[in-house]
């Protein structure tokens, strides 16, 4: 495997405990520049941002392959995000035990946006397909699934249900995104949201313990998966 961190001035130990500590509590970048330099690493936040930028989608990247497969009763659901002062949406997918099967930040709430959204989740080889969708009413989602049953990607007898109780746990599980999202006060370009949010993402599958072997709960295993998928373990 190809070393991440070639070229790189510091040590990819540094590096990913820099992006993990970002993706997974609600910390600025000029926090972890103190915590850095409280360990004796001189480290500006701006090094810290681009740390980010270049392994947050590599982190979710590396970690799919290892996802738990998902049971087949989707929620789905969207949240907002503010990029260039604008709101965009977040839109978000997990399954009835709420491991997350897939997200999308997209520009408009609309059909062809809910279509390219559940092509996307249908993609993921960790994701069986549904028996059945719950939506919190959201008009886009009804003449999409409907196309997508014509396409042939849906089964015909999938099943649609609008239920906000239902959704109540893709409701909170947008928490974590959304507490990780204001310590970086909203961002500024499209891509940089994309790609921070991929960590959080991939970070939330983590704590969740959706990934093999490393169980929700157990730190130390979760801690240990990430350093084994960047090559830093012997």
């Amino acid at each position: 495997m190809e070393n991440p961190f070639k070229w790189h001035h510091y040590q990819g130990e540094i590096i990913v405990l820099c992006v993990r500590w970002y993706l997974r509590y609600a910390l600025s970048y000029r926090d972890l520049e103190e915590m850095m330099s409280e360990r004796g690493l001189s480290v500006v936040h701006t090094t810290i941002y681009r740390w980010v930028q270049r392994f947050a989608p590599e982190l979710e990247k590396r970690m799919r392959p290892h996802l738990k497969k998902s049971n087949d009763s989707w929620r789905v659901d969207e949240t907002y995000i503010k990029v260039r002062g604008k709101w965009m949406y977040l839109y978000r997918a997990v399954d009835s035990k709420g491991q997350t099967l897939d997200f999308l930040l997209n520009q408009t709430r609309s059909k062809r946006a809910a279509k390219r959204f559940f092509r996307k989740v249908l993609g993921q080889s960790h994701v069986t397909k549904p028996r059945v969708i719950t939506v919190d009413k959201n008009a886009a989602y009804p003449p999409a699934i409907d196309d997508l049953k014509e396409d042939k990607l849906l089964s015909d007898k999938c099943q649609y249900r609008a239920s906000k109780y239902l959704n109540n746990m893709i409701e909170q599980d947008h928490r974590f995104i959304k507490r990780r999202v204001k310590p970086g006060l909203w961002f500024a370009s499209y891509q940089t949201a994309w790609r921070t949010l991929q960590g959080y993402e991939a970070m939330n599958m983590i704590r969740k313990g959706q990934v093999t072997g490393a169980e929700k709960h157990n730190i130390q295993a979760q801690n240990q998966f990430i350093s084994e998928i960047f090559g830093l373990t012997a």
